[in-house]
């Protein structure tokens, strides 16, 4: 079963937001179009999301090297008012605790376990950021045996240094990740 998996679309991280990563919000018309051609395949579709407390360890208040973001159930930390959520979708808070940080959707959650339930061998994965969170969560699905491609148009990196984003790329293919274009997916 294939399972479109977007990652930390989160207000924050857009323009705007505490956090944001640049051009951030250019990845919701094609992931608005991925989670189109998911539902109406009838396919399943998991978003992950950062869930933090408000004393969060990555935060640069509390030693981290973030400014606070992501607080839960705080508007920075919703889903971009224009991301397309279907009713049914599965939605995986991670770095939920104070003292543990979390860039990839397996960690600390049963994303794992939630991808078995639904016999999922082929992952979709969109979102933000390319060199942390979209990074962490392709290299773990990666080791844990899925098959994962990356919706390119679908990604943007923070780019703390201005090469992290290609770096990441790199890495995730170097690790077996695909590449492709949203057209080629939806097909």
């Amino acid at each position: 079963m294939k399972v479109l998996i977007i990652v930390d679309i989160q207000k924050d991280f857009c323009p705007g937001g505490r956090l944001a990563v640049k051009d951030g919000d250019a990845v919701l018309s094609p992931s608005n179009r991925l989670l189109g051609a998911f539902k109406e395949a009838g396919l399943p579709v998991i978003f992950t999301r950062d869930w933090h407390p408000a004393n969060h360890c990555s935060f640069t208040d509390f030693g981290g090297i973030w400014p606070s973001h992501c607080v839960a159930e705080t508007s920075g930390a919703d889903f971009h008012d224009n991301l397309i959520i279907p009713d049914n979708a599965l939605i995986i808070s991670k770095a939920d605790r104070p003292d543990k940080d979390a860039y990839s959707g397996f960690e600390g959650t049963d994303l794992d376990t939630e991808l078995k339930n639904l016999d999922a061998d082929e992952i979709i994965i969109a979102g933000l950021a390319t060199d942390y969170c979209v990074k962490n969560t392709v290299l773990d699905a990666l080791r844990l045996g899925y098959k994962t491609t990356v919706a390119q148009e679908c990604i943007r990196a923070v780019n703390i240094n201005p090469e992290d984003g290609k770096q990441a790329v790199k890495e995730m293919i170097k690790a077996g990740a695909i590449f492709d274009s949203v057209v080629n997916l939806i097909k």
